[in-house]
């Protein structure tokens, strides 16, 4: 059972990113939740700290990655301008109950990214870290730890690409 509820939870996450439906992403995350994409320090550990090491893209709270789309949605963020074609995959869902209103696990992902200005195609992928929490009645990120295996990115790096 926690394995069909987190793998219905990220499908959603992504199809709600590749619809660039934000309202709906967001409502997906509970109000203290952490989304943190730590940066490599060698080829085989990330940073551990996100206070004290570097980060691809930290928020410890929901108000980040509202501040976020609503930069994107005000199209002051001359970076997502055009926003990209994305399509995401996520796969090998392990998940365990934690209680009877949390879930954990990882999951194994692959997002597609089409950068409409040039023309290009290329992929991201890697594995999320997650913690879900039950609230009123719907099970929401309380925390997505994205280790994004191929760090070295041809372009832009965003929360929708991920």
């Amino acid at each position: 059972m926690p394995r069909g509820i987190a793998q219905d939870v990220l499908a959603s996450l992504g199809l709600a990113l590749d619809r660039q439906q934000w309202d709906a992403w967001l409502a997906m995350f509970t109000e203290d939740c952490t989304y943190w994409v730590p940066a490599w320090t060698d080829e085989h550990m990330t940073t551990q700290d996100p206070d004290t090491e570097v980060s691809l893209i930290y928020h410890d709270n929901r108000w980040g990655l509202e501040e976020r789309i609503l930069r994107i949605r005000t199209r002051k963020s001359v970076t997502a301008m055009p926003l990209p074609r994305t399509q995401h995959y996520v796969g090998n869902v392990l998940a365990k109950a934690e209680g009877t209103d949390a879930i954990s696990g990882t999951a194994a992902f692959q997002v597609a990214v089409l950068e409409t200005r040039t023309n290009r195609v290329h992929q991201h992928f890697g594995r999320y870290e997650f913690r879900l929490r039950q609230e009123a009645g719907s099970w929401r990120v309380a925390y997505n730890r994205v280790v994004l295996m191929n760090d070295v990115v041809p372009t832009i790096l965003d929360f929708y690409c991920l």
